[in-house]
């Protein structure tokens, strides 16, 4: 059985899927991933993904305000009150964006401060976002005792020293459908340097479709392309790589429920 991580189901274009989200989770079925976490990016749209989501026990929820989403800042007693939700598992996603808004990294970092104090407060797993950041965002992490409750760095793209400075802190790292693009070779290069027993994978649908769906809009089903493509890495088999990443997501995100 495989996990997908990291995805946005209420975001995907369900008029290609009959207008049924069934139809998308149905995909996912028929390729063994039985089991998600969908992802707030904005508190505004969060009751309506929660709405969305809230048929499918297997699917999980988090709740938080995306970096690049950040015109204002997210209230934290409103990121308290609405987290308290039985659907969610972790905080976030969060973090800092200095490669697509750095004008906006001061508001980027207060709010990444807030989630951290929140998933702290409430012990929940942090989602963190991170590009072009590195060292801000594991100080961050520091300094707001992350460690207490781990995470994920999801769509890892950053560096393996990045990466192991985050392991440090109990964080696990998150491959998506970029570690299978063409010119990812310095990610893959990470990838086989990693433990497995700190690896999960995702999708970002309906973001970042891999190899060979690209051009697509991304979907759950296609995390089997990911597992498959970082079980090669690793050298292991597919179902090996299924087990590991899928106990790794139970360790971090449920094992408190």
């Amino acid at each position: 059985m495989l996990i997908d991580s990291h995805v946005h189901l209420d975001r995907l274009d369900l008029s290609l899927y009959d207008g049924k989200l069934d139809n998308v989770i149905a995909n996912a079925q028929a390729q063994g991933v039985n089991e998600m976490l969908c992802v707030s990016v904005d508190l505004t749209t969060y009751p309506q993904m929660l709405d969305t989501i809230r048929p499918y026990p297997f699917v999980h929820a988090s709740c938080g305000q995306h970096p690049l989403y950040q015109e204002s800042l997210a209230d934290p007693e409103q990121l308290l009150k609405l987290a308290q939700d039985e659907k969610v598992v972790a905080i976030g996603e969060t973090g800092l964006d200095a490669f697509y808004a750095p004008e906006t990294l001061d508001v980027q970092t207060q709010s990444f401060i807030d989630h951290v104090a929140v998933a702290t407060q409430i012990n929940k797993p942090l989602i963190i976002h991170t590009r072009d950041a590195r060292q801000q965002t594991i100080d961050i992490l520091k300094q707001g005792h992350a460690d207490r409750v781990g995470g994920v760095l999801h769509c890892f793209t950053e560096t393996l020293e990045m990466a192991k400075q985050a392991m440090d802190l109990g964080f696990y790292i998150s491959m998506s459908g970029i570690v299978t693009f063409k010119n990812a070779s310095e990610l893959r290069d990470v990838v086989r340097a990693l433990p497995l027993d700190r690896l999960l994978v995702e999708t970002d649908a309906p973001y970042l479709a891999p190899v060979p769906h690209r051009g697509k809009e991304n979907q759950p089903a296609f995390v089997r392309d990911v597992a498959q493509y970082v079980a090669d890495l690793k050298q292991v088999s597919l179902e090996e790589l299924a087990t590991v990443t899928s106990n790794n997501f139970r360790t971090l995100f449920l094992q408190n429920r």
